[in-house]
């Protein structure tokens, strides 16, 4: 099975070959519950999100990307921040891409569907705000969901 590994900072690292425009969405529910799936690739909890396809906007990459891998239709409501920290590289076993992190994280809330899991996801559950942090996540999701539960009057930018 192919599988995704993290590295951040690491100088055990494999070199970036690909750059990717990626997105990932905080949706949360009237309950205020996160919107999570745990991967299939690496088995980490995350919020949901993918690279953006070419002749694709970045909000309908986000709502596309939420329905795949959750079975959750979605609207856009804010931007969250932008994430390019070359620092961060996710090597993909399968093919040997080596990419540097360039996500851009979006809010959003649910319209319709129920959390079904999908290749990408062997588990979707809306999870309290309160039990986000007890779940295996890698450092820059839990950065990410991090800067959305603090309420930042301004996205993120790094």
């Amino acid at each position: 099975m192919a599988r995704r590994i993290d590295f951040y900072d690491d100088p055990d690292a494999p070199k970036p070959n690909s750059l990717v425009p990626s997105v990932n969405v905080v949706v949360t529910n009237d309950a205020g519950e996160i919107l999570m799936i745990r991967r299939s690739d690496n088995g980490n909890w995350a919020v949901p999100g993918g690279a953006i396809d070419l002749g694709e906007s970045l909000p309908e990459a986000a709502i596309r990307e939420t329905l795949e891998e959750t079975g959750i239709t979605c609207e856009i409501t804010g931007l969250v921040g932008t994430y390019t920290d070359p620092k961060h590289v996710i090597l993909y076993t399968s093919n040997g891409e080596a990419r540097q992190e360039f996500s851009i994280v979006l809010h959003g809330r649910p319209v319709a569907g129920e959390p079904t899991p999908s290749d990408e996801s062997r588990e979707v559950r809306w999870v309290p705000r309160e039990e986000v942090g007890a779940l295996s996540m890698d450092r820059s999701m839990r950065l990410r969901i991090g800067h959305f539960l603090d309420g930042r009057a301004a996205p993120y930018i790094g």
